[in-house]
């Protein structure tokens, strides 16, 4: 199976100079935790609900001053639409990630995979993820 067949199309993104106020409002109208930050149609990072606790809140950031460029995490891992999900499944293990954007060939931005996504088609692929995505409680 191929990443554009589990993959979440049509994602939602941010530009890299919205506010965080902005995307933190935009996470919560949509009710979610990671947007992609694209520019021009190409990936430039991640930004997720904790990187906005954890970089913004927690060092005092200007909430309506601080672009999203500041915080957002990139490099970034990604996958293509047409590679298996297996291998895709493995860069998510191998990077600790929940959530991977995907490109198309040309580079462009065209959906998210997440564990959740994994696990409809092999609750074995997504349980690998997660045993390493997973912070544990110790």
């Amino acid at each position: 199976m191929k990443v554009a067949e589990a993959m979440t199309k049509n994602p939602r993104a941010i530009e890299p100079e919205a506010s965080l106020r902005d995307c933190a409002r935009k996470m919560r109208e949509l009710d979610i935790g990671c947007l992609a930050v694209v520019e021009n149609g190409r990936l430039k990072g991640v930004v997720t609900d904790r990187d906005i606790c954890c970089r913004a809140v927690a060092e005092n950031r200007d909430l309506d001053r601080t672009p999203v460029r500041e915080i957002m995490s990139h490099p970034v891992n990604y996958c293509y639409a047409n590679q298996h999900l297996t291998q895709a499944a493995q860069l998510m293990k191998a990077g600790h990630n929940r959530r991977l954007p995907v490109v198309d060939g040309e580079g462009s931005f065209v959906g998210m995979l997440s564990v959740d996504d994994v696990a409809l088609f092999s609750h074995e692929l997504a349980g690998g993820v997660l045993d390493v995505a997973s912070p544990r409680v110790k």
